[in-house]
């Protein structure tokens, strides 16, 4: 029998802990998941993107629209739009979006909350939530239970740390469903912690790694500022500082070789194992 693809998408994410996902961004301890809707509204849905019928005592039921993202891109602001939008319209339900940043970008800073336009004197709003992972504080996850968030621990707030990581592999271990997120949990250690030191407490795989819709999409996303950083980061730790010609050289690399260099480098001991990787792929 054919073994089974690691499903860790965004979608994967949400069914898994549906309420923990649904109390955690809207602030509402008593909020019931009533259904896990299907987020292919025409032409903008996608892997990361995910929809929840929702309800709770005060509001009654409405939609939660949950985006989740690498980094900031300047066209999400007209993206939650237009899926607010068609959202609504499906469903004829009232709509709270939310856009998750997992990790800051490089160049821009300002995150807006809000699409805003105005041509010819109409003018166009749609507000939605922002959380960015970065300013989470690690300690809610263990203090209100925010299972949803503990693949995610690694890169919150005061999560870099060994002992840290440790307790979140703890917690997702003890529970069957979370339990095969923990490829996911690998990933992210690997942005704080030496790659030696993951694979000594988590059972690292690449493999599942690359079947995993959610790690294609950050590499898709992350291709310039994401994977390329990571793997300049992982092979300074390995080998040294590199100097100009080389990081420009792994700077031209493609995907599909950054992937194959992320895996290569563990191998390294010295900068004369990159320069000869680097020498086979012109051979």
């Amino acid at each position: 029998m054919a073994e089974k693809k690691s499903d860790i998408g965004s979608k994967k994410l949400v069914s898994l802990v549906p309420e923990s996902w649904a109390s955690w961004l809207t602030n509402c301890p008593n909020i019931k998941v009533e259904e896990l809707l299907d987020s292919n509204l025409q032409w903008v849905g996608r892997e990361n993107d995910s929809l929840m019928k929702v309800s709770t005592p005060e509001l009654g039921l409405f939609l939660l629209l949950v985006e989740l993202q690498l980094r900031y891109h300047r066209k999400m602001p007209l993206r939650v739009r237009a899926y607010t939008a068609l959202a609504g319209e499906k469903y004829e339900l009232p709509v709270y979006p939310v856009l998750i940043n997992i990790l800051p970008h490089v160049k821009d800073p300002q995150i807006p909350s809000c699409y805003e336009s105005e041509f010819n004197e109409i003018r166009a709003l749609q507000e939605y939530r922002v959380i960015n992972l970065w300013e989470v504080d690690v300690n809610l996850v263990f203090e209100q239970n925010i299972r949803s968030l503990l693949p995610f621990v690694p890169i919150l707030k005061g999560g870099g740390e060994e002992q840290v990581v440790r307790r979140a592999l703890r917690e997702l271990r003890a529970d069957e469903e979370l339990s095969q997120l923990e490829s996911l949990l690998s990933f992210f250690s690997t942005f704080v912690l030496e790659l030696p030191v993951v694979q000594q407490i988590m059972r690292w795989d690449m493999a599942v790694l690359r079947e995993s819709p959610l790690a294609q999409e950050l590499f898709r996303e992350g291709r310039v500022d994401g994977q390329l950083e990571l793997v300049l980061r992982q092979l300074t730790r390995r080998v040294g500082t590199l100097d100009e010609s080389l990081v420009q050289r792994v700077r031209g690399l493609s995907s599909e070789e950054l992937e194959g260099l992320a895996e290569a480098l563990l191998d390294f001991s010295d900068v004369s194992d990159l320069q000869g990787w680097l020498a086979n792929l012109t051979a």
